[in-house]
C-alpha cells in the first residue's frame, strides 16, 4: 500500500493530520470519560490545530487555555467550555479571560487575592495549582514537580490559610507518563493536601497523561478516575494535549541538497529550530519513515535544516537508496507540541497545513507567505 503522506498533492513542507488517526483517539478518550464520570479537555499549548475542531468538539467537553489569546481561540473556534491556567495573570488580561472562561486556576495565593474578587463577579469558578512535589518527568526541562519550580502552591504554604472561594485544585506534574504516574502522584496529593479534599468541588489533573500511547494500561487510568472521583465527591478533569494528536500526523520535508563534510549532509526545506524546535530542546530523536539507524542501511546522512544556524541539525539517519534534490523525508508524529511552537526565524519558509481525511483525500487548509512572515514584526 502506498504511503498517502507522498501524495504529490501535498506540498513541501507541510505539516499532514490524519484524520482517521485523530478520530481513534478521541474514541479512546470518550471510553475513558463514560467508564470513568471524568471529564477532558483539550490543552491548547499541545495541540490548537483548530481546522480539526467540529471533530475534536464532538468527543471532548471543551478546551484549556493558558493565555488569554488561547481563551479567545478556544471560544472562537471551539465554542464549549473554556479553563484556564496560567503562571502569572496581568491585570489587561483578566477581563478577556473572565469573559470566555468557566474554570480559571490560579499560580499563588497572591494573584487569588488579587482578582478574587473579579473572578466572582463574572461566575467565574475559581481554583488554586497545587504542587504535589512528585517528580514524573523524564525531562527536568518539563517537570513541574522539580526542585525550584515555580509551578504551583505547596502544601506548606496552605497553612492556616482561608481557602473559601475556591472550588477546585489543578495539578500538573506528568509528562507523556503512564496512569502509575499518575497514581503516585494521587497519592502524594492525598497525603500532602488531604484535609482539603473533601471541600472541593473539583480536582484538575492536568496533562502528561499519555493514554493513546501503545500499551498504556487505560483500565488502570479508569480505575484511577473513578477512585478518585468517588472519595471525594468531586469532579475530576483531565486536560491533555500529547495524547489527542499523538501519532496523528506527520511533517514532510524534502531535500534540497547534499553537501559532504566528514560524511553526506542532506540540507533540508525545514529547520529544526524552528519547525520542530523539541529536537533541540528536549532533545528527541524524530522517527523517519522508511529511514534507519547509522549504519543500518547503506547510504548515511545527517539532516541539516534550511536555516543559517549552525547547530540547525536533525541528526543522522540511514536510509536503503542515495538521496537526491526533490526526494521526500517524512518525520512522523509532528502534530502535537510541534506546530504549536513555530517560528518564522530566518524567514525560512513555514510549512503549510493540511488536513489528509477519512476517505483518503488530501484538503490544503493553510499555506504561509511572505505577508505572514513580515506581519509578525514591524
Amino acid at each position: 500500500m502506498a504511503n498517502p503522506f507522498l501524495n504529490p498533492d501535498i506540498p513541501s513542507p507541510c505539516y499532514v493530520l490524519d484524520e482517521a488517526r485523530l478520530k481513534r483517539n478521541l474514541e479512546l478518550m470518550e471510553r475513558v470519560q463514560q467508564d470513568s464520570g471524568a471529564d477532558i479537555i483539550l490543552a491548547l499549548k499541545g495541540f490548537a490545530m483548530w481546522s480539526a475542531f467540529p471533530l475534536v468538539k464532538q468527543y471532548l467537553k471543551g478546551c484549556t487555555a493558558s493565555s488569554a489569546w488561547e481563551a479567545e481561540l478556544a471560544a472562537d473556534t471551539f465554542g464549549s467550555e473554556v479553563h484556564a491556567y496560567s503562571p502569572a495573570y496581568k491585570a489587561h488580561d483578566m477581563d478577556v479571560i473572565l469573559k470566555h472562561c468557566n474554570h480559571i486556576s490560579f499560580n499563588s495565593l497572591s494573584q487569588w487575592q488579587r482578582y478574587r474578587e473579579q473572578a466572582a463577579a463574572a461566575g467565574v469558578s475559581v481554583g488554586i495549582r497545587i504542587n504535589p512535589e512528585q517528580p514524573e518527568a523524564d525531562t527536568e526541562l518539563y517537570d513541574p514537580s522539580a526542585p525550584g519550580s515555580r509551578l504551583g502552591i505547596l502544601s506548606s504554604q496552605l497553612d492556616g490559610q482561608d481557602l473559601s472561594g475556591i472550588d477546585g485544585f489543578h495539578v500538573h506534574n506528568l509528562c507523556e507518563c503512564d496512569s502509575f504516574a499518575l497514581e503516585r502522584t494521587l497519592q502524594a496529593v492525598e497525603a500532602k493536601f488531604g484535609q482539603y479534599l473533601h471541600q472541593l468541588k473539583w480536582i484538575n489533573l492536568g496533562g502528561g497523561h499519555l493514554m493513546t500511547r501503545e500499551g498504556y494500561d487505560v483500565d488502570h487510568l479508569i480505575a484511577q478516575l473513578k477512585r478518585l472521583r468517588e472519595t471525594y465527591d468531586v469532579e475530576v478533569i483531565l486536560e491533555p494535549g500529547s495524547a489527542v494528536a499523538w501519532q496523528t500526523g506527520v511533517l514532510v520535508s524534502e531535500v534540497v541538497d547534499i553537501v559532504e563534510n566528514a560524511g553526506q549532509i542532506a540540507i533540508l526545506d525545514i529547520s529544526a529550530t524552528a519547525h520542530m524546535p523539541d529536537v533541540l530542546e528536549m532533545p528527541y530523536r524524530p522517527v523517519i519513515t522508511d529511514a534507519g539507524e547509522p549504519a543500518e542501511f547503506a547510504h548515511n546522512y545527517r539532516l541539516g535544516g534550511n536555516s543559517c544556524l549552525a547547530g540547525d541539525v536533525v541528526g543522522e539517519w540511514s536510509f536503503k537508496h542515495p538521496l537526491t534534490p526533490g526526494d521526500r523525508v517524512i518525520f512522523e508524529d509532528m502534530i502535537h507540541y510541534t506546530m504549536v511552537k513555530t517560528s518564522f526565524f530566518n524567514g525560512v519558509e513555514h510549512p503549510s497545513i493540511g488536513i489528509l481525511r477519512e476517505d483518503g483525500t488530501f484538503e490544503l487548509v493553510r499555506q504561509f507567505n511572505y505577508e505572514d512572515f513580515k506581519s509578525r514584526l514591524s
